[in-house]
């Protein structure tokens, strides 16, 4: 039954779609729910009562666990104040991993701390059961003199060469800004966010599904790395656009035969297993305590690949869109 979904954005009411994917059947399931902020989305009203909103999100939350394999991993994103009422659900019937968060500073509100972040709960379907694999990211350096931020004394010489293990504080991945890169949805995330998320917790051709798949990040990640991929779109509209994207998206981002997340013509994420596979790619400081200063580096830059529906390249495109379509017009060398 799954097979006909896959590879597919369904536009639908995610519950009623949800009915079609039988359980145990995925890998991963991912959410970026609307926040019930008064967003402006087309299709859907962003504003229910407190109770109605929360009884809503239980009922999707329940069949994203239903779905998820218990070999698999369930990922939510909210602003932290939603996503203390999703941990109450999920912690009755899957298993907490991880509360990550991602700096992403918005406007002040009031006599109040400023929100310098969005959360990612990251439950397991069964204890100790779920695919997990360690990240590393390239060091954190200073962006005039390139020095390491880190002061990391008399152990210099213990130093990764690629950059350290990720936490679960991502300072790295920020919110898309610019009008120029975004798409024409209130709430877009950075497609590199999803790949590494992806790149965590899941191996080539396992199934990553999003019950509200916006304009397709999740999908384009999926589909990048070289894992399958279900998405379900209320609006008519995001799906066209998603469509249009993911036609435009080739299985690319690797090195080798080693997927890996690229952004702005650097490698942001790879798994930890990997590194070794990775070396012969890049240049690497010699001694090692030279990281300090001098940045590995790849070897041939023409390895890093294109893909015309990342965002980062969209700003090379003309782009017309209108209430019924999105057309690229031409690209721009």
């Amino acid at each position: 039954m799954i097979d006909k979904y896959i590879n597919k954005i369904c536009q639908g009411d995610c519950l009623e779609l949800f009915k079609n994917i039988p359980d145990n059947s995925v890998d991963m399931t991912f959410a970026d729910p609307p926040f019930n902020l008064k967003k402006n989305y087309k299709s859907y009203k962003d504003s229910l009562e407190f109770q109605e909103y929360l009884n809503w999100c239980e009922q999707w939350i329940s069949e994203m666990i239903r779905v998820t394999k218990p070999t698999g991993s369930i990922f939510v994103h909210n602003i932290p104040k939603w996503l203390t009422y999703y941990a109450t659900y999920l912690n009755k019937f899957a298993h907490f991993k991880h509360w990550i968060s991602w700096d992403a500073p918005s406007a002040p509100m009031g006599k109040s701390l400023q929100p310098a972040h969005y959360g990612i709960l990251f439950y397991e379907k069964k204890e100790k059961k779920s695919k997990i694999y360690e990240l590393r990211y390239p060091h954190k350096r200073d962006r005039k003199q390139g020095f390491l931020l880190k002061d990391y004394g008399g152990k210099k010489d213990g130093l990764h060469q690629f950059g350290p293990l990720i936490s679960d504080v991502w300072t790295d991945i920020h919110r898309i800004k610019h009008n120029k890169n975004r798409d024409t949805h209130p709430c877009q995330l950075p497609i590199h966010l999803l790949d590494r998320l992806i790149l965590m917790t899941t191996d080539e051709n396992d199934i990553v599904l999003d019950p509200f798949s916006g304009t397709g990040t999740t999908a384009i990640s999926a589909k990048r790395t070289g894992r399958k991929y279900i998405g379900f779109e209320l609006d008519p509209f995001y799906v066209q656009i998603s469509e249009e994207k993911l036609n435009k998206t080739l299985s690319n981002y690797k090195l080798g035969n080693i997927w890996v997340s690229f952004y702005l013509q650097e490698i942001v994420t790879i798994r930890d297993k990997d590194w070794e596979s990775l070396r012969p790619f890049f240049n690497i400081p010699h001694p090692i305590r030279t990281t300090d200063y001098i940045k590995t580096t790849l070897k041939n830059r023409k390895l890093i690949p294109l893909n015309k529906s990342d965002t980062s390249k969209l700003n090379n495109c003309n782009i017309k869109i209108d209430n019924t379509k999105i057309k690229y017009i031409e690209e721009v060398t």
